[in-house]
């Protein structure tokens, strides 16, 4: 989504703080301050493969269903409210991280598993502290094919390729639009650019030894104007899982619009080229017209036909939109009754590794 981060700004393209302490840095990303104090630095055994008693994640025929919050693993009271509301624990905790402003902090990831959730970290080639969202020259893809931020990369591999757990990256999402500063219709990229910095990221981490991460490939739905998803597409050998964002209710989108209508182009599209599983990385519907509780009730009837999909992450955040359920009883209880279902009882613990099929 255009909008993720936690202070809204006027415009067309909306661009904010992202989802962290609310403390901004004007750093380089060599010299980011810690967010967060670290926990347990130098411990756990490197992850560089999976360990015996391994089990894929969700299980076969099972969907997991997670969140992303506004503060995310900084403060789970978010997380908290909404398996209250809706009766469901999540079972995947997505959150943002910037290249200027965040370094690496264990700590955010040891909360996320110990409370039962696959950490997911959004992360993000850009300084998000500036208004110039799509126009950031330090944050060209073809600087980051070129290896300047190479010792930030190696940072991040380091410290995740001894958690001695699962970790899936969504590296520079969205990228088939023009409101990120790596999207190649912004910010003087060029095409083929997108392809070869994720596959130079996904390298580093590779040669750093964090075979414990899993790289999630995760455009925008398409829509009139998007970049076509196959040029951007890093390949299968470079990709675990699929994402797309989506919703009903945003700017320009207002009229009501089902889960699969905002989905079913791009799942198409996606199948001609790649048979990855599916996650739906972000998810919301507005009540702006009083269909809110339509639609989640809607989204759980039309799920079990897209067997691609292995996961679905609901945007519970109040942003540019309030996307939250756990503020609307009736939302929250739409929502609890679909997750009933069997087929989303599906718990993550730190030895469920990311499953690789559909």
């Amino acid at each position: 989504m255009k909008v993720r981060h936690a202070i809204a700004l006027a415009g067309v393209v909306v661009v904010a703080v992202a989802a962290t302490a609310g403390v901004l840095w004007w750093t380089s990303p060599e010299q980011a301050s810690q967010t967060t104090p670290p926990t347990g630095h130098g411990g756990g055994a490197r992850a560089t493969s999976p360990s015996p008693s391994a089990v894929p994640f969700p299980a076969p025929g099972r969907v997991f269903l997670g969140v992303q919050t506004n503060l995310g693993p900084y403060d789970l009271s978010a997380v908290d409210a909404f398996g209250a509301a809706t009766g469901h624990r999540p079972s995947v905790l997505q959150f943002s991280q910037g290249w200027a402003a965040d370094r690496f902090d264990r700590g955010l990831f040891d909360k996320t598993a110990a409370a039962g959730m696959l950490p997911i970290l959004s992360w993000e080639p850009w300084d998000y502290t500036r208004r110039s969202s799509g126009q950031q020259p330090a944050y060209r893809l073809s600087e980051i094919i070129a290896g300047r931020f190479d010792g930030y990369l190696r940072s991040w591999a380091s410290g995740i390729a001894v958690l001695g757990y699962p970790v899936v990256i969504r590296f520079a999402h969205e990228m088939n639009g023009f409101w990120y500063p790596w999207c190649e219709q912004a910010n003087g990229n060029h095409r083929g650019d997108y392809v070869r910095a994720w596959r130079h990221v996904h390298d580093v981490f590779r040669q750093a030894g964090a075979d414990n991460v899993s790289w999630l490939w995760s455009p925008n739905v398409t829509y009139a104007g998007a970049a076509p998803l196959k040029g951007l597409y890093p390949g299968d050998a470079y990709v675990d899982w699929v994402g797309l964002s989506g919703y009903y209710g945003t700017a320009g989108r207002e009229s009501y619009i089902s889960f699969d209508q905002i989905f079913g182009r791009t799942l198409r599209e996606l199948a001609s080229f790649t048979r990855k599983p599916i996650v739906v990385t972000e998810t919301g519907a507005t009540d702006a017209t009083g269909q809110q509780v339509h639609w989640i009730t809607q989204m759980f009837a039309q799920l079990p036909a897209h067997r691609q999909i292995v996961g679905l992450i609901w945007f519970e955040t109040d942003k540019e939109i309030d996307w939250r359920i756990s503020i609307r009883p009736a939302a929250a209880a739409a929502f609890g009754k679909g997750a009933a279902d069997p087929r989303y009882d599906t718990a993550w613990t730190p030895n469920g590794i990311p499953r690789k099929s559909s």
